[in-house]
C-alpha cells in the first residue's frame, strides 16, 4: 500500500498495529468498530442536521496496551446505513480527519456492494469449489467465472431481466446442453422484458392418454 491510498474492510480484521503502521506510511483507512472498543471521546466534530449521520468524534484507545499500539486519535463516525435493502445503524474508525462523515460512510457502503458481489459469485457459480488448488489453477478459475458473470449480466440487460441472478444462472444451465440462442432461450422461459408468463397450457402436464 501506498501514501494516499484507501484501504476499507471489516471489523473482524481490525489490528491496531497494523492500523498504526498505514499510519505511519500515510494510508487512509476505514473499518467498522468492534463493539467492545474501550475508548475516550476527546473532541466532537460537527454532525449535518440533514443526513443519516448521528455522531462524528475524535477519540483515543482506552486500554493502555492498545494506547501503545495506536497512540494517535482516530475519528468515530456512526451512522444509518442501507445494506440489503435495510437500514442498520454502523459505527466506523478512520484516520481521515478532515473529510466529510457521510463520505466515510459511502466509502464503506461502496465497499459493501463488493462484498455482495463477491458473495454472489461464490455461492451462485460454486467458484469456492476449486478444481486445482495451485496459484494458477485458482487464477484461471477466479478469471473464467468474472468472465461468466460480465456476460450473464449482459445478457440481463439485453433482456429486460427483472428477477434474481441466480434464477438467470439456473436458466442458462439448464440449456447447456445444446445451442441456444440466449435470448431466445430466456423468452422461450418467458422470464424475460421484466416479467414472468407461462407459455404451455395446463394440459400439456398430463401424460397422453392418461385423464
Amino acid at each position: 500500500m501506498k501514501e494516499g491510498e484507501i484501504v476499507i474492510f471489516d471489523k473482524a480484521y481490525v489490528d491496531f498495529d497494523h492500523l498504526w503502521d498505514m499510519e505511519q506510511r500515510e494510508v487512509i483507512w476505514v473499518t467498522r468498530a468492534k463493539e467492545n472498543l474501550q475508548f475516550k471521546v476527546v473532541g466532537q466534530m460537527p454532525v449535518p442536521a440533514e443526513g443519516k449521520v448521528v455522531a462524528d468524534e475524535l477519540v483515543g484507545l482506552k486500554n493502555p496496551g492498545s494506547q501503545q499500539k495506536y497512540p494517535e486519535l482516530m475519528r468515530r463516525v456512526t451512522a444509518w446505513v442501507e445494506v440489503d435493502g435495510k437500514e442498520q445503524l454502523m459505527t466506523f474508525l478512520t484516520n481521515q480527519l478532515t473529510w466529510s462523515p457521510s463520505t466515510i460512510v459511502e466509502l464503506y457502503r461502496c465497499r459493501w456492494e463488493i462484498e455482495v458481489f463477491f458473495k454472489q459469485l461464490k455461492q451462485t457459480l460454486q467458484l469456492a469449489d476449486f478444481l486445482g488448488t495451485s496459484a494458477n489453477a485458482v487464477r484461471w478459475q477466479i478469471w473464467t467465472a468474472l468472465l461468466i458473470y460480465l456476460l450473464l449480466r449482459y445478457l440481463a440487460y439485453l433482456s429486460n431481466w427483472a428477477h434474481s441472478f441466480s434464477r438467470l444462472f439456473a436458466i442458462i444451465r439448464t440449456g447447456l446442453w445444446r445451442k441456444w440462442h440466449l435470448l431466445s432461450l430466456l423468452e422461450r422461459y418467458g422470464t424475460a422484458n421484466s416479467h414472468f408468463r407461462y407459455l404451455s397450457h395446463p394440459e400439456q402436464a398430463y401424460f397422453p392418454g392418461f385423464a
